[in-house]
Order: C-alpha cells, then structure tokens, then sequence
C-alpha cells in the first residue's frame, strides 16, 4: 500500500521566480543575498523555480523576508504577489557606481 502524495501549492514556484526577478537579481545573486552562500547552489535554485523540488522552511522564510512580503503570499495560491517588490539588484550596483563618480 503507498502513501498519498504530500499537499503542493501550484503557484509556488512562479511566485519565487518573480521574486528573484524583480529584485533584479541573478539565481547566484540571490543565493547571497539570502546569506546562502555556503548552504544551497544555483541548481537548487532552478529547481525552486521550475517547481520541481519545493525549498525547505527556511529557505521559504528567507525569501519573503528578502522580498518583505508574508510566507503566506507565497503560500496560499488564492494570493497574489504586490506589483512592486524592493529592487536590491543592478539598480543598488547603479547607484553604488554613480556615487562613487560624483566623489571624483
């Protein structure tokens, strides 16, 4: 007798897509960001985002707090990610450089 497959969310995987994608940030990218860097890969990553493993509890975490949006937008499928998230990719390098451009 087998067991019953476990519960999956459907848009889980779209939605961590999105978030890396409005941050502006590469899967690398955001792997350092999430202060991952010595605990997952890029692959895992892929993963995530084509919906084919779902990242463990605190990876899930990290993800909402980096994009500042609840777990449960993530979640629950009936929810929407908003139409804006914080930018912490090319856009804060930009800035970075232009400062540093107007100290010269």
């Amino acid at each position: 007798m087998g067991r019953a497959k476990r519960l999956r969310t459907k848009c889980l995987a779209v939605k961590l897509c999105q978030i890396r994608k409005a941050l502006g940030l590469s899967q690398n990218e955001l792997i350092n960001a999430m202060g991952l860097f010595d605990v997952i890969y890029q692959a895992n990553i892929s993963e995530y985002e084509r919906g084919n493993r779902e990242p463990p509890l605190p990876i899930l975490l990290k993800y909402a707090r980096l994009a500042k949006v609840s777990t449960d937008l993530l979640i629950d499928d009936a929810l929407e990610l908003p139409t804006r998230l914080p930018t912490i990719g090319k856009g804060k390098r930009q800035m970075k450089s232009a400062n540093r451009s107007a100290k010269i």
